[in-house]
């Protein structure tokens, strides 16, 4: 380890000691209410936002779009968030290709936190998952060296929208070397090979619903016409997901976004204002 990665991991450790943590972490509440959609507008409440809130960017106040959404009718285990669940979330982002940060779970850059209009105001990030390679064990360590998609992820669990539904926000960034910054459309970009892993579906670039995508919408509405469904394993537990695409809750915009003058592509913004949908089921268990 040289001293400048030594010097990182040092800054990662204070970062995840001092960080207030998400209390939705563990088991879900029994009062869970799920609303047709499978989740709350965080836009509904008051102070929610579809945007994280980052410590420090410049120039200041930027956010990273949530912009995948684990619906809160997929299977309840699924809905769990303690890496203890055999067959839950964790695992289920594993068959996905995604595993927590290498060294511990312990994430070097600044913690994000997100308002899910529940209650909670905002709260901590509860872990980075990065892109494994096909390496559960080391891949992760090659994602934050070299990059790749990762995401960040929040439940909403607070009394105010107690859905249960978990939100991601993902992106493609790029190698430690060029100090993590996103990849150009990597919003987009990184949602959309989520959901491609999820469902074994390819996705055009830019994505062709990208163009349903209202900036005046007047709440989140599902594209009738988007749905994907594919299957996924891991440790011998299946899981079957169908993706749809919402409007109406992110615009399609630059304005407010993390590394934007990077992340636009020919003239396009750093949005394209989707967000995929995903109802996750459980269809082979390995108890």
């Amino acid at each position: 380890m040289t001293r400048a990665q030594y010097f990182l991991l040092t800054i990662g450790l204070l970062h995840h000691a001092l960080g207030r943590p998400d209390t939705s972490y563990h088991e879900i509440s029994k009062r869970a209410t799920v609303p047709d959609l499978g989740f709350y507008s965080p836009l509904a409440v008051d102070g929610g936002n579809m945007l994280t809130q980052i410590p420090e960017t410049f120039p200041a106040g930027q956010g990273e779009p949530l912009n995948v959404i684990i619906s809160g009718k997929s299977d309840p285990l699924i809905l769990s968030s303690s890496p203890q669940d055999n067959g839950g979330l964790f695992n289920y982002f594993l068959s996905l290709s995604f595993g927590t940060s290498c060294g511990g779970g312990i994430n070097l850059g600044d913690k994000q936190s997100a308002n899910l209009g529940d209650g909670q105001g905002y709260v901590n990030e509860t872990v980075v998952m990065r892109y494994n390679y096909g390496d559960p064990v080391r891949g992760t360590c090659n994602e934050t060296q070299l990059g790749g998609n990762h995401f960040r992820f929040w439940r909403q669990s607070g009394s105010a929208a107690n859905s249960s539904a978990v939100f991601l926000a993902v992106s493609y960034e790029l190698s430690l070397e060029q100090q993590h910054d996103i990849a150009v459309n990597g919003y987009n970009l990184g949602r959309d090979w989520l959901v491609g892993n999820a469902t074994s579906n390819a996705f055009a670039n830019p994505n062709p619903l990208s163009t349903q995508a209202s900036t005046t919408a007047s709440g989140p509405a599902i594209i009738p016409s988007a749905s994907y469904t594919g299957s996924t394993t891991a440790n011998g537990w299946t899981y079957q997901t169908t993706a749809t695409y919402v409007t109406g809750l992110l615009q399609a915009t630059s304005a407010g976004i993390n590394h934007n003058s990077t992340v636009e592509e020919d003239g396009r913004p750093a949005l394209d204002g989707l967000v995929a949908l995903l109802t996750v089921s459980i269809t082979a268990r390995n108890e």
